[in-house]
């Protein structure tokens, strides 16, 4: 019976430290990748002060709806291509999703899409014609997600309208309902660009972004965005940012997901070694004092 033991013990040690070596050393590798799956929708509220064409200004509440999914058949193990499109309305008409150009209420103030991929690592934009379309905008830095297990430090991220990669500046932590967030800020000042088609002027913006540092989403930002025509006239101002119960959906699902990495790669290899490398070494002793007793 002790053979048999002795045996039984040696193989759950070795399997148990098997285990917890692959879920230490090969699962980060896996897991902590973007799915593939991405398809989500974000939303934004706030206000607005937008030109009327009159020397003046009208001011309003706003929505903004960014719709995002992943392009899994252009997508591969490395790369995710994303589709984009996105919209900002005026918040009238208790309005749930955007409306088009010919809206009756005329309440579209802009809209766009937008294709583009990012490594499933690093978050790091990809600028490759094997994943994106020819009209597809040259990116760099961030786009749409921090790496995972983010740094306390600053990294570029992507700004459309300034058209480059920014500098996102670790400014400290938050907590939001027991979720540490590391919280970074981005500031654009006076870039030159077309407010509206062959209208130049100036875009300022400055930007607070909430990242859950496991799963490198981004759990909450605010905008305080300008934009001036070539005299220096508000031609669009806003000052808006994700809703409460969109901060909420993503504060839950990253700790979800941060809980499950946290299993596999925390708990699963702790309890592989501790329970494992004791059963290994009794078990390999039965079966030595088998033999010397025999």
């Amino acid at each position: 019976m002790r053979k048999g033991f002795g045996i039984g013990l040696t193989m759950l040690g070795g399997f148990l430290i098997t285990l917890a070596i692959l879920a230490q050393f090969w699962a980060p590798g896996q897991l902590m990748k973007t799915p593939l799956d991405v398809d989500s929708t974000t939303l934004l509220s706030g206000d607005a002060e937008l030109a009327n064409g009159t020397g003046s200004t009208d001011q309003f509440a706003v929505k903004a709806f960014s719709i995002t999914h992943a392009d899994s058949e252009r997508s591969d193990s490395d790369v995710v291509v994303f589709q984009n499109s996105s919209c900002l309305v005026k918040d009238e008409g208790d309005i749930d999703e955007c409306v088009s150009a010919d809206d009756p209420e005329e309440r579209l103030i802009s809209a766009s899409t937008d294709a583009f991929a990012t490594n499933r690592r690093t978050a790091e934009a990809v600028d490759d014609p094997k994943y994106l379309p020819p009209s597809a905008e040259d990116k760099s830095g961030l786009v749409n997600k921090w790496p995972f297990d983010a740094e306390k430090k600053t990294y570029q991220y992507w700004d459309g309208y300034a058209g480059e990669a920014v500098d996102a500046t670790y400014e400290g932590t938050q907590d939001y309902d027991g979720l540490e967030l590391y919280v970074y800020k981005t500031v654009v000042s006076d870039v030159p660009i077309e407010v509206s088609s062959g209208v130049p002027g100036t875009y300022s913006t400055d930007k607070t972004l909430w990242i859950d540092p496991t799963t490198g989403s981004i759990i909450n930002q605010f905008e305080d965005q300008q934009r001036l025509d070539e005299d220096g006239n508000t031609f669009l101002a806003l000052n808006f940012g994700f809703t409460d119960e969109q901060v909420k959906a993503n504060a839950d699902d990253a700790s979800a997901n941060a809980d499950k990495l946290n299993l596999v790669t925390g708990t699963v290899p702790l309890i592989g070694w501790i329970v494992g490398i004791p059963a290994l070494l009794i078990g390999i002793a039965l079966q030595l004092m088998r033999r010397r007793s025999a």
